[in-house]
């Protein structure tokens, strides 16, 4: 953006809108120049006053190509970025990704973009003229632009039918003001969540769970109107697909807040049509030491995970391990950190990766609770059985949101197994007992990578069970058997995970004369096992 040079105007309370002017005095103010135009008429209708965008301090920071695209396109007139990259820029958030809004010929202008560019285009709507620019870096794709022609007459109703305030706001890409029809940078100041019109949730129902992330992600206040228009909107959520649902869901989870993100879908009414397995979990009791039901409980676990995953990330600052029990964790497992980042970051599904998978399977892990529990002699409540049950409930939602069949089978192994790290620590806590060889080899043969989730997930569980009355000796004793885990899987797997093959299924049969069949693959197995524990 060109600043202005004047300190006044950068301090005025006008900065970011349109102005006008009468003798160098400000008498009207608007997002649009028309918006100031209109405004200073009711006031001054026999002056034609001097219409002027106040830069003052706003400063555009985009992907170093925006000023490239800006020179491709001297000569187009009405070409606007739009939505969430403006946004970011009151928000000093670094944006990837850009929007562009034209007058007509979208998809020709993103074409030749894409030409000078030597980027990837692709036509994304024919019928609403919408095109897409790739362009990649090593192979990897290293930013997005899409070009779509108005949605309405001009750039006001082509606003006006977004989702939310803060998401219509506009850039005139040559002169670089801004145009802010519906004041979504008012809103974003005043920490306020608006949408742009009353149809807005009737129109996309999706935008429901969008209206919550969006809340979470900026810190915003769901306006009570806002509240209202999606309560009455719910029901139309069925109508949504569960892919767009799916992937609404998972930007929840990749945020910071997942679990209030739950909390505040119940709250309006939205969880139920969404994830309604969830809701069973309500005043579900549980015995000591667990100090929450199990809703609370499994919310907690989500808040936990994501405390030990931040604590344990690469971006490592010393404030996410302030309290005792991050402090004793990373003293513990905090050389794991290039690993565990490394192993989230392995799922190539677009938006999706197996942090928010495993996030996924924290909110689902005691789903079967409600269902199994049962009051024992010892006046106490018992859940035996619950993990199998739970697997299978959390499954079947994550195929129903169209989640892969590799993703379907982590969060079933995730959460069938998620007890297994428990009885280690009681042992080892209560009778000195660390894991055998065949124990970890065992485990690990069960789970594969989802092993390394579990080994988070049992510690997030435990926290949640006991909170603040977790003793110290207990975390530290779960702590221990989690980096034994660990460590055999990232440092001595060829020992204690994956043996070297020493007999193949041809050497089995030729030798004991047998044809193929299950026996020969239990004989290898046992092989590989006698080899863990030093048999052979």
């Amino acid at each position: 953006m060109n600043p202005s040079d004047s300190s006044e105007e950068a301090n005025s309370p006008y900065v970011g809108r349109w102005v006008a002017e009468l003798r160098g005095k400000v008498i009207a103010q608007g997002g649009t120049p028309e918006q100031a135009r209109l405004a200073a008429k009711n006031t001054r209708y026999k002056e034609k006053p001097e219409i002027r965008f106040m830069h003052g301090s706003i400063k555009i920071d985009l992907h170093p190509l925006f000023d490239e695209i800006r020179a491709l396109l001297f000569d187009t007139s009405d070409v606007y970025l739009v939505g969430g990259v403006v946004r970011d820029i009151f928000v000093n958030k670094p944006s990837r990704d850009m929007d562009f809004v034209v007058g007509k010929g979208a998809i020709k202008l993103a074409r030749q973009v894409a030409n000078a560019l030597n980027a990837a285009f692709y036509p994304l709507d024919a019928e609403r003229d919408t095109g897409r620019v790739l362009v990649k870096q090593d192979g990897q794709t290293d930013l997005v632009i899409d070009f779509s022609s108005f949605r309405g007459k001009n750039l006001t109703e082509d606003l006006e039918a977004r989702d939310f305030t803060i998401n219509a706001m506009a850039i005139d890409i040559h002169d670089q003001s801004i145009h802010d029809p519906l004041g979504g940078a008012a809103d974003l100041r005043n920490k306020l969540l608006k949408v742009c019109r009353n149809s807005s949730f009737l129109d996309d129902p999706l935008r429901i769970i969008r209206a919550v992330r969006m809340a979470l992600a900026f810190d915003l206040r769901i306006t009570p109107e806002t509240k209202a228009l999606i309560k009455e909107a719910v029901p139309r959520i069925a109508e949504v697909s569960s892919e767009r649902i799916r992937d609404e869901i998972f930007r929840i989870l990749q945020g910071s807040k997942s679990a209030a993100g739950i909390k505040a879908l119940d709250m309006l009414g939205a969880l139920q049509p969404i994830l309604p397995d969830l809701i069973q979990l309500k005043g579900t009791s549980q015995s000591l030491p667990h100090v929450h039901d199990v809703w609370a409980h499994s919310m907690s676990v989500v808040d936990h995970l994501e405390s030990i995953l931040a604590a344990l990330s690469e971006e490592y600052h010393p404030e996410t391990a302030s309290n005792y029990f991050h402090g004793v964790m990373v003293l513990r497992i905090g050389r794991y950190r290039k690993q565990i980042a490394d192993h989230f970051t392995s799922n190539t599904l677009p938006g999706r990766s197996w942090r928010e998978v495993l996030l996924f399977a924290g909110l689902f892990h005691d789903v079967a609770k409600p269902l199994m529990a049962v009051q024992t002699d010892d006046d106490r409540i018992r859940y035996w059985g619950h993990e199998g049950v739970s697997a299978d409930i959390a499954a079947e939602r994550a195929l129903q949101l169209k989640m892969s069949n590799e993703e379907v089978d982590r969060i079933n192994v995730i959460i069938q197994n998620h007890m297994r790290l428990h009885f280690h620590t009681s042992r080892l806590l209560n009778e000195q007992k660390i894991p055998s060889p065949r124990a970890i080899y065992r485990f690990f043969r069960d789970t594969g990578d989802a092993g390394v989730d579990i080994c988070l997930l049992t510690l997030a569980d435990l926290w949640a069970t006991y909170e603040n009355t977790l003793p110290e000796d207990t975390w530290v004793a779960c702590l221990d058997i989690v980096r034994i885990f660990l460590e055999a899987w990232w440092e001595k797997p060829a020992v204690k995970v994956s043996p070297p093959r020493l007999i193949s299924g041809q050497d089995i049969m030729k030798t004991l004369e047998i044809d193929p069949g299950p026996e020969v693959g239990l004989i290898i197995e046992a092989v590989r096992e006698a080899q863990v524990i030093g048999m052979v």
